[in-house]
């Protein structure tokens, strides 16, 4: 049976480049960064290495990366780092409700420490209007979180306008770059964000390894105390091996990108389009301002693990919204927010490409995606009127 693997904003395999490069830091380098001698200084080296290639694929000093164990950790430290660092300027922090969970999470965590956060509305494609922005921006406003792209809906946010209006009103700009580092070009300073976040499994680096960029100069209470690691900023001995992973990742990302990108965005369009031609069946997210990796669609009728379970059977891999929520059984709160009602947003089902992904495989999920769909609609009370007239004009249909 074929194995096609389309869940890539889930996880990436560890290109072997960046595991070749690892391996000596587990065993013959495996020194301690921070030690004198040159089992210590070699391992030194090679995270400062690895610091360039991550700074370089967005654009940066290497000194304004901070390297961390993922990318929720990044979100984390983004937000309670400077809401701590700016409280005594005020307490209003302004983030999307199609944030990740590593985002949302920490902004309810910081309301409970008496902070006050706006969660923006967006629109039915998933965008976030800057002049919402604009117009919840309050005297006390410290910072704006916003994700550079939805890793459930593909949209990519306005980050470059959004970030302009926080520069005008002097507020402290932050971006979750996990699903667009790598696949994407990010450029930090033609973004104008002052932190972003990112995660190296994203772009075929290993899991475990992390980064926040934090522009210079700006200063942030550390998420973690103990040690002088990453220059006071995040204690703790550093991984040594998932950080060289990542630099490789990060220099093979930055010279494939924009092949990868024509590649995939091929890919996806022939991938979509068959979907579409599916009955009651619905893009979610923005129609072209995407992850060119990325096509999500609810399914009328049906639920989305089951669909997950049957596809799976057929050795065809992706999920029903973010990988980090997948076993909640709730429905979407991001799919909720873009007005995609309850019974619809059950139905989730979210494709992403990567590199390896052939037209052989696209060919193979039209294939097997209608048949999957054909046999849960045969079964389910739902295909039979239930949710008819509930839907209205909330998705994009292409």
């Amino acid at each position: 049976m074929r194995k096609c693997y389309f869940d890539h904003v889930a996880t990436n395999p560890l290109r072997p480049e960046a595991l070749d490069a690892m391996m000596p830091y587990f065993k013959e380098n495996f020194g301690n960064p921070l030690s004198v001698y040159d089992l210590g200084m070699n391992a030194r080296d090679a995270i400062e290495k690895a610091r360039e290639e991550v700074a370089f694929l967005i654009n940066a000093k290497p000194s304004t990366i901070v390297f961390t164990a993922s990318g929720a950790e990044a979100n984390n430290f983004a937000l309670r780092g400077i809401a701590l660092a700016k409280q005594t300027q005020g307490k209003h922090i302004i983030v999307s409700k199609v944030e990740h969970h590593s985002i949302l999470n920490t902004a309810r965590f910081l309301e409970k420490s008496g902070f006050v956060v706006t969660y923006l509305p967006v629109d039915k494609q998933g965008v976030v209007d800057p002049e919402t922005v604009r117009n919840a921006i309050t005297k006390e406003t410290v910072l704006i979180s916003i994700t550079h792209a939805s890793s459930e809906i593909g949209t990519i946010e306005p980050i470059k306008e959004i970030a302009a209006i926080a520069k005008e009103r002097k507020i402290i700009m932050h971006a979750d770059g996990v699903a667009t580092t790598g696949t994407v070009p990010v450029d930090v300073k033609e973004l104008g964000v002052d932190l972003l976040s990112m995660a190296a499994h994203q772009f075929y680096g290993p899991k475990g390894a992390g980064a926040l960029y934090v522009r210079e100069g700006l200063r942030i209470v550390p998420l973690i105390y103990g040690g002088i690691q990453e220059g006071g900023r995040r204690a703790g001995t550093e991984n040594v091996p998932a950080v060289v992973g990542m630099g490789v990742a990060a220099a093979l990302a930055r010279k494939e990108l924009n092949d990868r990108i024509r590649h995939v965005t091929a890919l996806r369009n022939a991938l979509t389009e068959g979907i579409l031609k599916i009955p009651n069946v619905y893009l979610t997210g923005h129609p072209e301002q995407r992850l060119p990796h990325h096509a999500s669609f609810v399914v009328e009728f049906i639920e989305g693990e089951a669909m997950l379970l049957m596809l799976s059977m057929k050795g065809i891999y992706v999920a029903s919204g973010s990988a980090c929520s997948s076993k909640a059984l709730k429905s979407s709160p991001v799919l909720l927010s873009l007005g995609v009602p309850t019974a619809l947003a059950q139905g989730s089902v979210v494709f992403s490409l990567g590199k390896d992904n052939s037209r052989e495989d696209i060919e193979y999920c039209l294939t097997e995606f209608p048949q999957v769909i054909t046999r849960l609609r045969e079964m389910s009370p739902f295909a039979k009127g239930w949710g008819e007239g509930e839907k209205g004009d909330l998705c994009y249909t292409g």
